[in-house]
C-alpha cells in the first residue's frame, strides 16, 4: 500500500500484530470464505472496529442479514471508511478501506435491501466487536 495512513506500520509489525487470516485480508486485500466469519450472523448491540487499528467503523444498528455470507451493513460511521475503485477479478467494484490504517475491509455495493440501498460487505477477520 503506497498511501501513508495515520496508523501506518511496517509489514513486519503488521505480521506480529495480526493473525495470519486477518493479515491476509487487511494487508493483502484477501477475502475470507463466505459464511465462515464469526460476525456473519452476529447481531449483538455494540460497534465494530478495525482489527488493525481499533478505529470504530460500523454500529450494530447498521448491520443486517443480506444472505451473501459476510457481515453486511447499510452505513459506515462518517469518515471511517475510504472508497477506492477496484477492477480486480474482471469486475468493477468499490473497495472499502479503514481511513486510519488503510486496512482492506471488503466492498460496498448498491444493492442493499434497506432504504439506504447500499450493502457494505465486510470480512469478519477485519473486524473487532465492542459490546455496548
Amino acid at each position: 500500500m503506497s498511501k501513508k495512513y495515520p496508523k501506518d506500520k511496517s509489514e513486519k509489525e503488521w505480521k506480529e500484530q495480526l493473525d495470519e487470516q486477518s493479515f491476509h485480508v487487511l494487508r493483502n486485500k484477501g477475502t475470507e470464505y463466505p459464511r465462515s466469519g464469526v460476525y456473519n450472523l452476529h447481531f449483538e448491540n455494540g460497534s465494530y472496529s478495525c482489527k488493525g487499528c481499533n478505529q470504530p467503523l460500523f454500529l450494530s444498528d447498521q448491520k443486517f442479514e443480506s444472505g451473501c455470507g459476510w457481515p453486511s451493513f447499510d452505513e459506515a460511521i462518517e469518515g471511517a471508511v475510504e472508497y477506492k475503485k477496484d477492477t480486480t477479478h474482471n469486475m468493477l467494484r468499490t473497495e472499502i478501506l479503514c481511513t486510519q490504517c488503510g486496512g482492506h475491509l471488503g466492498h460496498v455495493f448498491n444493492d442493499g435491501p434497506t432504504p439506504k440501498g447500499v450493502r457494505y460487505c465486510v470480512n469478519s477477520v477485519s473486524l473487532h466487536f465492542n459490546p455496548s
